[in-house]
Parts: C-alpha cells; structure tokens; sequence
C-alpha cells in the first residue's frame, strides 16, 4: 500500500509570530526538541518558517557588541525564509522524498484543505524505512540499536548528562582513544553527584561501570538471562573476533520490549 504524507508526517504545527524575539524563538526550538518554528500571522496562516540554521546565522553574525545588540532587536519575521515550502497530505510520501532531494530541502508543511496539519521532514520519511526490515527476534544482532551514545575517558560528567539528556538516552559507553569499550555510565551512576559542587572535574572514567558484553549472534533469550541476572538494563555487543574494537552496538531491555510490541512480532498476532 502507498504511503501518504499524512501517514508519516508530525501532526500538530508549532508555531511563532512575526515579532517573536530570536531568543524565544531558541527557547521554542528547545523545549519542543524540533529545528524549526512556522511563523504565522495573527490569524494563523503560516508567512514564512525560521529553522535552526537561521538561529545559527544570526548567531555568528552578532561577533561584536554593536552587531549582537543589533541582532537581539531582529525578530523572526526577519530572520524567517519565505515563501514556506508545502505538500499536500495526501500526497504520495515519495512525492516528499522527491522534493526533499531535488530542492534541497529538510522539511515540509503540510496541508490539508488550505490549513496547516503538520510537517514531514527528512526524519520522518528515514524512520519509515524501518518498517521495510521483515520483523526477526531471533538473535541479538535481530533487535540490538546499531546507534549508540559515545564519550571518552576523559569526559566530564556534567558533558555526559548534558548528552544524555539532549539525546534522550539512559545511559552512554566509555571508549578509550581508539574505540575500545571500558565500561558503562546510567542515570544510577551519575545521582551521587547530583546537587554536589565540584563535580565539572570529575571524569567518565571515575563514575563508570563495567560493561557487560554479548555477541551478536547470542540467542535473545541468553541476552535476556544475561540481563535478569545481572539487574543490568543493557548489554554491549562486541565482536568475538576483535573484542577490544569499536563496539558493534547496544541491546538493552527496551530493545526487546521494542520488538515484541512492533507489528508482525509474534506477540501482536
């Protein structure tokens, strides 16, 4: 079946107006985790959109006192590009993929009989590529996240929550110089310094766990026994032949959660 636009697209518009200062304009674009913003007029029909990239321009532009203090009275009906790009949402999702690619272009608004529903952005259609995968729970290599959060040795702890926060992930690997694994830094790892001064020069290396380690082609329910055992939430996954390389990747017990609760698992039949 052909997807749509609006199958694979965020519902729901965030938006800002013309006179919207740049710093409420960033604090928008934090709190609600995206990189841009449309800017409508007073009765909400979108006018243009203001993306990160034009947060960053203005930026590097304010390199001195006169131009900064120029820059903060800019506001983002100034900043903003227009016209906004548009698809309709009943447009094949491949339509958006093909525009995407020949204008060069990160996301689109969508509508739906002449108003704003949503947006699609490359994001969105990348994450669609995950139901192309036949669903398999048989191995750890089946479910694992190929995609971890990394840090050195050396980092400091209050790089590492910022990390972990910003990327919405609970816990980091500690590598040293050249990728090898060392060991594990949690939430539980990082609460003792919690409300403590002086923790800036403390390292990953000092509050990190041993890592537990699994090879890819381990049974998912010896992962699981694994886990249990240990009360530990996530198991490495390194190579057998080169256990001291870059590790191949993360099973934690969310992963198989994940797997039992996607379409065509056996649990959801």
């Amino acid at each position: 079946m052909t997807k749509l636009v609006r199958d694979l697209m965020h519902p729901g518009v965030i938006i800002c107006h013309a006179d919207t200062s740049l710093g409420e304009a960033a604090a928008m674009l934090t709190l609600h985790h995206i990189h841009s913003l449309i800017v409508a007029d007073r009765d909400g029909r979108p006018v243009g959109i203001l993306t990160d990239f034009d947060l960053l321009a203005a930026e590097w532009l304010s390199v001195d006192a006169e131009s900064l203090a120029a820059m903060r009275k800019m506001t983002a009906g100034e900043l903003m590009t227009v016209p906004v790009d548009t698809i309709d949402a009943g447009a094949p999702a491949k339509d958006a993929a093909q525009r995407m690619r020949t204008e060069q272009i990160h996301r689109l608004l969508v509508m739906e009989n002449e108003r704003p529903v949503g947006v699609i952005s490359i994001s969105d259609l990348v994450a669609s590529l995950m139901s192309a995968r036949t669903v398999q729970r048989e191995t750890v290599a089946d479910v694992m996240s190929r995609a971890m959060l990394v840090c050195r040795d050396t980092t400091a702890i209050p790089c590492v929550a910022r990390g972990m926060t910003d990327a919405g992930y609970r816990s980091v690997l500690v590598v040293d110089p050249n990728g090898r694994p060392l060991g594990v830094i949690s939430g539980l790892d990082l609460l003792p310094y919690c409300g403590e001064e002086g923790c800036g020069d403390v390292t990953a290396s000092q509050v990190m766990h041993p890592a537990l380690t699994i090879a890819p082609t381990a049974r998912l329910r010896e992962a699981a026994d694994e886990l249990i055992a240990n009360h530990h939430h996530r198991l490495v996954v390194v190579d057998p032949a080169q256990p001291d390389s870059m590790p191949l990747g993360i099973i934690s017990t969310f992963d198989i959660v994940a797997s039992m609760a996607r379409p065509g698992s056996v649990w959801r039949r």
